[in-house]
């Protein structure tokens, strides 16, 4: 009996375990001390026979790295033979390839071989492109040129990202232990995988107009609170800052005015009346009943009316060129005797009009030249009586 005691005494101090685990077994490899994230290091000899196919990849690279990637090309060739891979620099295509071999030992090594090119043709210097063959090392490159539409708006957020002589970049590379390149459209990182994820959100957050010193801060909180071994395990939301997002409108736009409504008549319980059709309109003006010929002769005639109108028109605006401008008053001061100093001082007193002056100046110089003529005639009377009387004389002898 007190056999059965204690084994009941047990059974009801042991927590309950349960229905799909009531016969499970502790593991060897259950145990807190053992990481199991960790990643075990691929050592040469492990993999027993070579590869079956040859694998390869092969990338572009720009103009401009050209001259870089044939100066360090002997050291990529170096680095990729310590795994057995083979590697090509074709200069006349752009490109770079490389390719597994029988004395490839690593079977992962090809794909850290590819993202070596892809880095190296995005200006990633070789020293820290080698850093991508190591087990722990990963790479992540960010698109970010389609982020943004706009071109002067992309270049700001992006320099945004670098900071004052680099600051904000340096900041985030210590923060999440990554090496972080920006160039051009797109953004290369080599990190740990949580380090890339972080980089990762910052850069994406950016070119969304959020300023990377937001995440900056959060992150040297989460950094200051890891080394605390009591919260460790605990929720950290309420240590990290939370931030409002301020939209803030650079121009201000007036609110829009509605229109003040009048006085709202009663609406009646009916439907409103039916509108005639367009039949009907032509019955009660009566063109429904006109024939279709004597149709086409009305249109006719409004027709020719319009032309006849608009031919109107154009006629006498091309008339008004021809129309002569009013002129102006013309008054002359004439020179001479008194009689026409006086005919010219009465002319001007009264005002008379240019063509008016200009009679009266040629009457007044036609009177001149009959004055000047008959004094002419005068003189030369005496002289003509003279020699008809010597000519006679002559003839008489």
């Amino acid at each position: 009996m007190s056999d059965e005691a204690d084994k009941g005494q047990q059974q009801a101090e042991a927590p309950e375990v349960p229905k799909s685990k009531q016969h499970r077994k502790d593991k060897p490899w259950d145990n807190d001390s053992i990481d199991h994230w960790k990643i075990e290091e691929f050592k040469k000899g492990e993999m027993v026979a070579p590869l079956l196919e040859e694998s390869s990849f092969a990338t572009l690279f720009p103009k401009y790295r050209e001259k870089y990637l044939r100066e360090v090309w002997p050291i990529v060739t170096a680095k990729l033979k310590e795994f057995g891979l083979d590697c090509t620099l074709d200069l006349f295509e752009g490109s770079m390839s490389v390719k597994t071999t029988r004395k490839t030992w690593d079977p992962y090594a090809i794909v850290k071989a590819r993202d070596l090119i892809k880095l190296l043709s995005r200006g990633v210097p070789v020293q820290q492109a080698n850093r991508i063959m190591e087990d722990e090392m990963n790479c992540d490159i960010i698109k970010i040129g389609g982020m943004v539409r706009n071109k002067e708006r992309f270049v700001k957020r992006r320099q945004r990202l670098v900071g004052p002589n680099g600051s904000t970049l340096k900041a985030i590379e210590l923060l999440t232990n990554c090496y972080i390149l920006v160039q051009g459209n797109t953004v290369s990182v080599m990190g740990t995988f949580k380090g890339l994820k972080m980089v990762r959100r910052i850069v994406e957050d950016c070119m969304k107009n959020i300023h990377p010193v937001y995440h900056i801060k959060a992150l040297m909180i989460k950094r200051e609170l890891a080394k605390d071994p009591k919260l460790v395990n605990e929720n950290w939301d309420r240590f990290l800052p939370k931030f409002k997002k301020k939209n803030v409108q650079t121009k201000t736009k007036k609110p829009a005015q509605k229109p003040k409504k009048e006085k709202e008549e009663e609406r009646s319980p009916f439907p409103p009346a039916q509108q005639p059709r367009k039949e009907d309109i032509a019955m009660e003006t009566g063109e429904y009943y006109v024939k279709e010929s004597e149709k086409k002769r009305q249109k006719m005639e409004e027709k020719l009316k319009k032309q006849r109108e608009k031919i109107a028109a154009k006629k006498s605006e091309q008339e008004k060129e021809y129309v002569a401008p009013k002129e102006e008053k013309q008054y002359f001061a004439a020179k001479g005797s008194d009689g026409a100093a006086a005919a010219s001082s009465s002319s001007s007193s009264t005002g008379l009009s240019a063509a008016e002056n200009l009679k009266a100046k040629l009457k007044q110089q036609s009177q001149e030249y009959q004055a000047n003529k008959r004094k002419r005639a005068d003189m030369s009377g005496a002289d003509d009586y003279i020699v008809s009387n010597k000519s006679k004389k002559r003839k008489t002898e």
